[in-house]
């Protein structure tokens, strides 16, 4: 158990801190599961919105201490070539 001011202080924040990173993180998992639905069904529109709203989710999250930067770049790398190849197959 901490004993001094401080280090009690920053386990109220660690605490704090800890339930808002996890439901950002929940928010984007829901977000990658509306985009994987829209693949899956072969929805052109909606996989390109549905991205749309994951990359600003992405954007936002990454740029407090929620995830990396480069986590949220390889997330949004690999959706964007998965609607890419699904626009592509449309095309066809």
């Amino acid at each position: 158990m901490a004993h001094s001011l401080s280090a009690k202080k920053r386990i109220r924040q660690n605490a704090k801190r800890r339930v808002i990173n996890r439901a950002r993180k929940s928010v984007l998992k829901t977000e990658i599961k509306h985009l994987d639905t829209a693949i899956d069904a072969s929805d052109t529109g909606k996989a390109k919105d549905q991205l749309k709203d994951l990359t600003r989710k992405l954007d936002q999250f990454s740029t407090t201490s929620t995830m990396h930067k480069n986590t949220a770049a390889r997330i949004k790398s690999r959706m964007t070539r998965r609607v890419n190849a699904l626009t592509a197959q449309a095309a066809d």
